[in-house]
């Protein structure tokens, strides 16, 4: 009896693991095989150093408060992100699931619907925040974007914006969400978008990179 069991056991788990194990070896790959980089006429400008900074299971951009940057994410003044405040010197933008992103402000704020949600499919938003001065000691990933790279990171940004800023959602003073193009789900999470944004700015990325570790194999990868 107690063999029968653990082989109904084995046979009920074999599916389910048998997925994840297959979307853990697909978002190896993926990080590696080389997406389709869009290709940029040259502009004059210096170079920009754009970062990116993961956390457990997402990815941001750290952008530069350049002119350039504040005119692009001014639509975010809407929304109470301070953009022309002189002490900016940073701006944190990411992109992900309306429901879990606008609710998770710790993990434990994370109910088992909210990721059904965000798994199977969920509304986009995106979320731009600021931030003073980053401390050397800081570590993170960077990518040096010519300046027209730089001018179409920021256009590819500013189109997934898709409506006014989201009241009441937020974590702190200085963020806001905004509606987004997409949809976020297993296939197209935070993560695919930020290399998805690389290469629209003519950088080169994995062709699919929907965990953290994807992203972070990609950037060391094609660095």
């Amino acid at each position: 009896m107690r063999n029968r069991k653990w082989a109904a056991l084995r046979h009920l788990l074999f599916w389910p693991l048998s997925c994840v194990a297959l979307y853990l070896v697909a978002a190896v790959f993926g990080a590696v095989i080389p997406g389709k980089a869009a290709s940029l006429t040259p502009t004059n400008g210096p170079p920009v150093e754009v970062g990116l900074i993961a956390g457990p299971i997402h990815y941001d951009f750290i952008l530069p408060a350049t002119p350039e940057t504040r005119r692009a994410l001014g639509f975010a003044s809407h929304g109470g992100v301070p953009v022309k405040a002189p002490w900016v010197e940073h701006f944190l933008v990411g992109w992900g699931s309306a429901g879990f992103y606008t609710t998770a402000g710790t993990y434990f704020d994370v109910t088992l619907p909210t990721v059904w949600t965000a798994a199977t499919g969920d509304g986009a938003v995106l979320r731009i925040e600021t931030v003073g001065a980053i401390r050397e000691s800081f570590s993170y990933p960077k990518r040096t974007l010519t300046a027209a790279e730089y001018t179409a990171l920021l256009a590819f940004i500013t189109k997934a914006k898709n409506g006014p800023p989201i009241i009441g959602a937020g974590f702190t003073n200085t963020d806001a969400f905004f509606p987004a193009e997409g949809r976020f789900h297993l296939l197209r999470t935070c993560n695919t978008w930020i290399t998805d944004a690389l290469r629209a700015a003519g950088q080169r990325a994995g062709v699919w990179t929907p965990l953290p570790f994807s992203v972070t194999l990609s950037l060391w990868w094609f660095a």
